[in-house]
């Protein structure tokens, strides 16, 4: 009969591996990772954590945020730089990757959209962060249809897969395809289901912009709320300043105080 310890001890060796594996099913990742978790329990488990789960965590992506924010402040175009430094160096797809995405974030999306429709025919075609990359860098440089097949393909073939921001995402791609119902819909399905202040912040962009004046009310109260919580934190204020620039321009255009 096993003993107690033992029992423990396996568990607690099978517990993350498990996890970690139903993980990488959900994610559609390679199958290596999954012979690496079983057949290393331990090991896979610290390394699939470190170079999966991590990076993909709301946590990382918000330490992220705040030392990009912190970054742009300081050097503002020094992220774009080195990425397109480490491209010329070194062409490889992931540092296209990371060019793609400083581009974006640069507010440069035509030749985000390039790299990015270069990302779709390599290696990575079929990386949801590639994918989401992608349909942002076709949203923003007007290829709304383009950029809904890609966000559809998101939700269908990995709806697990960072949800708040494809939601977001999605209800601003029907917002410029001018299905403001849809936009709605969407956008009252995120705040819902994630109320963060991106989520409130978008939904009340859009409605401003697009003479939803009611619902755009509505979100600034519900803005105004979230940042009476936010008094001395600067981190929050550093994380959002450009979304809150955009949030200012269109309420104040559509003559919400």
């Amino acid at each position: 009969m096993l003993s107690i310890p033992y029992l423990i001890s396996i568990a607690a060796y099978a517990i993350p591996a498990i996890f970690f594996a139903i993980h990488a099913v959900q994610r559609g990742r390679e199958l290596y990772w999954l012979l690496i978790l079983f057949m290393f329990p331990l090991f896979g488990s610290v390394v699939y954590f470190f170079a999966v789960y991590l990076p993909e965590s709301r946590i990382q992506r918000s330490v992220g945020k705040v030392a990009s924010a912190a970054m742009q402040t300081l050097d503002p175009g020094k992220a774009l730089r080195e990425a397109r430094k480490a491209y010329e160096l070194t062409p490889t797809a992931q540092n296209r990757m990371q060019l793609a995405k400083a581009l974006l974030d640069d507010d440069q999306p035509a030749e985000a959209a390039e790299h990015y429709e270069a990302c779709l025919k390599g290696p990575f075609a079929n990386d949801p962060e590639i994918r989401l990359g992608a349909a942002r860098a076709r949203l923003a440089n007007g290829q709304n249809e383009a950029a809904l097949d890609l966000l559809l393909h998101i939700c269908e073939q990995d709806p697990h897969f960072r949800p708040e921001t494809v939601a977001i995402a999605l209800a601003k791609t029907y917002g410029a395809l001018g299905q403001d119902v849809r936009a709605r819909q969407e956008f009252d399905a995120a705040v819902q289901r994630f109320g963060s202040f991106e989520a409130h912040a978008e939904y009340a962009i859009w409605a401003a912009e697009h003479g939803h004046l009611d619902a755009a009310q509505a979100q600034h109260a519900e803005l105004q709320a979230i940042q009476q919580h936010w008094k001395g934190n600067r981190h929050a204020k550093m994380l959002n300043k450009a979304l809150l620039k955009r949030l200012d321009a269109a309420l104040s255009k559509a003559g919400i105080q």
